[in-house]
């Protein structure tokens, strides 16, 4: 019997139609023979509806007040300890085998969503509560890094708070510098700093996005990155690829907007010793902020050979030119296949959380 994958998508964050390509690409690949897809939008507003075809992915963005009339408002929720699937229409309900979240940023890549998987009790590709809120937050991010003696930027954390003056960030971290918002994605935010008079109106941008906004050294070097996957205790990673910006830096038009906004190199032209520092930090850093089934890590390679991360995304994008999955197809994996393991991790991942207690007195 086929297994009901619910996949999600849209959701209260900067980067919401980003998600839809992702979802689309996503949805296409899903194996048929043996997944049945049930295709869940959360629209700019937080509403839940369920989509009967791929209509809704000719949409930019889904939103309330400009819903296709095909949309079902539904909530997910736990009956008799099962999850299902719930129409606020007709009261049917409809059994759900695994949840598939492709929300970026906020509200899905923060262990907000994860934590409601965990409520109804459904498996879930991808990270946890924990790890994917440490993961978004990039101060939490560093904090466990350098625990771990895994290099990464200097940084100052900025608040609304605390006045802090570009003199005083060039004392610490040198000019120029970036700022960027702590818990945001897609480098939606991000600002590179080099003078004082950008400094005030762009860290004013950043605060649109989050209460903490980072200060950041700038590290001149090539930006690689990686795609890891599994278990916490087995991870493996994939052959590493380079985003060489043709903008300023990789910002979200070069990322999304931009056709020609960076070239990439799929598997990236490096030394075969640095391949293979590369791919065991990145399978490192998976395990220390507490990762399981998916994750890109990002890196700087200075011309000395020292690599530092520069942040992790737990839900990194499925777009056709996203670089996870093609650092994947890189390494021998298809697009098709890495989707039906990343669920087959799922799976795996709750029936060992099932074998734990969950009463004390019996």
């Amino acid at each position: 019997m086929k297994k009901v994958i619910a996949l999600i998508f849209g959701g209260k964050s900067a980067e919401h139609e980003v998600s839809l390509r992702s979802a689309k690409n996503i949805a296409d690949a899903l194996d048929k023979d043996k997944f049945s897809p049930i295709l869940i939008g959360i629209s700019k507003e937080g509403s839940w509806y369920r989509f009967p075809d791929m209509n809704i992915f000719t949409h930019v963005a889904i939103d309330d007040k400009a819903l296709p009339q095909n949309a079902e408002p539904v909530s997910l929720m736990a009956l008799m300890g099962k999850p299902v699937l719930y129409s606020l229409k007709d009261h049917s309900k409809t059994a759900v085998d695994c949840a598939f979240p492709i929300l970026h940023g906020t509200m899905g890549e923060d262990g907000t969503i994860q934590g409601l998987f965990k409520m109804v009790q459904v498996p879930f590709v991808g990270c946890g509560v924990w790890s994917s809120a440490a993961g978004m937050d990039k101060e939490i991010m560093k904090r466990l890094l350098t625990n771990a003696g895994i290099s990464n930027a200097r940084y100052m954390l900025l608040t609304p708070f605390e006045k802090t003056s570009y003199d005083d960030v060039v004392a610490k971290l040198g000019s120029p510098f970036f700022i960027k918002p702590a818990n945001a994605g897609s480098s939606v935010g991000v600002h590179k700093i080099k003078s004082a008079a950008d400094f005030g109106p762009k860290l004013q941008d950043a605060f649109q996005f989050d209460t903490k906004v980072l200060a950041e050294e700038f590290i001149e070097g090539r930006e690689l990155e990686c795609s890891v996957m599994g278990l916490n205790q087995s991870p493996k990673a994939s052959l590493p690829g380079e985003v060489i910006p043709q903008h300023e830096f990789y910002s979200y038009e070069a990322k999304y907007v931009d056709d020609n906004g960076a070239v990439i190199e799929i598997p990236a032209k490096l030394p075969e010793d640095v391949t293979k520092r590369l791919r065991a930090m990145a399978e490192k850093t998976f395990q220390v902020m507490g990762c399981d089934g998916l994750t890109r890590v990002d890196f700087f390679l200075r011309k000395n050979g020292e690599l530092y991360i520069n942040e992790i995304n737990t839900i990194p994008g499925f777009t056709k030119i996203s670089m996870y999955p093609k650092m994947w197809e890189a390494t021998g994996l298809s697009y098709k296949d890495l989707v039906s393991q990343l669920i087959q991790l799922a799976f795996e991942k709750y029936e060992a959380e099932q074998k734990l207690k969950t009463t004390y007195l019996e």
